[in-house]
């Protein structure tokens, strides 16, 4: 064995990814409610006769609430844990769903997506910290990447087939079946999600598993939580949170726009629109998976440098990333799709390792509140990638300058990612601030 080479003993059972499992099923879920409104655009210009304006500030409406619970939620995970505020997110965003089926106009339909934001918005924090609860550091790329990818692959497959749902029956239905879904998903996670400490089928041999720790990354349990506005100062926590905000304005203006992109940019119909929005998403869920999540931890358990591996995977994800300019001026849809692909792909490589920073860089009594801030940034990110879409779309009749806007921010998340977080690995409790 090779210095460094960490190797799980033979036999340990495998419940912790049982809870893996199921918090990818939960972002899979959620991410249908998300991506519904995106297919919607037509229909919804027919019923209420919205313009692009309206509905990118309409795409934004579910981040506004979103955002600005994710600093005060890192508190309450920390505080409350994952299992309870769970059951009462999940509920939350399914009576939203079904509110937003029944809408008689555009305010209503605001306040479905307020709603859902609200409901939502523990959803990626809560996952860091259950990662963190539930696996052992070296152990952690490829449980994120079940969650992680679980937002790609709805996409994937979410698009078409509420896509279908919607041009069969109509764009209420849609929005109930999601409602149906996220019930169904309340009731499993009721049912499933223990803390480590509250599962009684959770062996002794698994727990000693969970509990073990790479040199890199010593116990620090029983020390105090960190104060939420001196965390918000650290290098380490803004590097983390700005390299992360550019990931996701990327990964919004597609979420939101990339069907209603292929079908007046590239003047697609909207059948096809839908089933070609699908692929993206699906080389983003297979590579994210593959070589964010598997790979790391591969490389990292056959005694390779985890820091240089998690940061060649963050940093090299970021640079393909920049592949979204490409589709700003292309020559055909398979173009714009490969350079889309190419892009989300990257992004989405890198995604698991960013939201795994949290746990190896915090104390455990603050990775709440540090997903909590990292998440911020992105819903910061998640509201006005919509919006500036759709102004730019509208005044410029063209989508080129609205995909140049996120190559510049990707440059400055990069930047970010070198310059500020530096190295992975916990951050010193006396370190001094920006």
């Amino acid at each position: 064995m090779s210095q460094g080479e960490v190797h799980a003993p033979a036999r340990i059972p495998g419940r912790r990814w049982r809870i893996a499992w199921l918090l990818g099923l939960g972002v899979l879920v959620n991410y249908f409610d998300r991506v519904n409104l995106s297919v919607s655009y037509e229909s919804l210009y027919a019923s209420f006769g919205i313009s692009t304006v309206v509905f990118g500030w309409l795409s934004s409406a579910y981040n506004w609430p979103y955002c600005a619970c994710q600093l005060p939620i890192g508190v309450v995970l920390d505080k409350f844990g994952v299992r309870r505020v769970g059951r009462i997110s999940t509920f939350l965003w399914s009576v939203a769903s079904f509110l937003a089926a029944i809408a008689p106009g555009v305010p209503f339909l605001f306040g479905a997506r307020f709603l859902l934001g609200i409901g939502e918005s523990p959803a990626f924090p809560a996952n860091a910290k259950a990662i963190g609860e539930w696996f052992p550091a070296r152990e952690r790329s490829f449980p994120t990447a079940i969650f992680d990818a679980a937002a790609k692959f709805s996409s994937a497959i979410g698009v078409p087939l509420l896509g279908f749902i919607l041009i069969s029956i109509g764009w209420r239905w849609s929005f109930a079946a999601t409602g149906l879904i996220s019930l169904g998903y309340f009731v499993i996670f009721w049912l499933v999600y223990r803390e480590p400490h509250e599962d009684s089928k959770l062996t002794e041999i698994e727990r000693s598993y969970i509990e073990s720790h790479d040199a890199e990354h010593p116990p620090v349990d029983g020390v105090a939580s960190t104060p939420l506005l001196k965390l918000m100062s650290r290098r380490k926590v803004l590097g983390l949170a700005i390299g992360f905000g550019s990931y996701n304005y990327v990964f919004y203006l597609l979420l939101t726009w990339l069907p209603t992109y292929l079908a007046l940019q590239l003047h697609i119909d909207l059948l096809h629109s839908f089933l070609y929005t699908g692929v993206p998403w699906l080389a983003a869920t297979v590579a994210e998976l593959a070589i964010g999540g598997w790979l790391v931890d591969f490389l990292i358990r056959h005694g390779f440098n985890a820091n240089r591996v998690r940061k060649t995977v963050l940093i090299g994800g970021m640079t393909c990333g920049l592949g979204i300019f490409g589709a700003a001026h292309p020559s055909s849809a398979a173009e714009a799709l490969a350079w889309i692909s190419l892009s989300i792909s990257g992004l989405s490589v890198a995604a698991p390792v960013g939201w795994s920073v949290p746990s190896l860089i915090a104390r455990r009594p603050d990775v709440g509140k540090i997903g909590g801030i990292m998440n911020f940034s992105n819903q910061i990110s998640g509201i006005t990638a919509p919006i500036i879409t759709g102004y730019l779309a509208y005044t410029r009749h063209s989508f080129a300058l609205a995909f140049a806007v996120p190559t510049v921010y990707l440059l400055i998340g990069i930047t970010a990612y070198f310059v500020l977080l530096g190295r992975i690995e916990q951050m010193d409790s006396t370190a001094t601030a920006v």
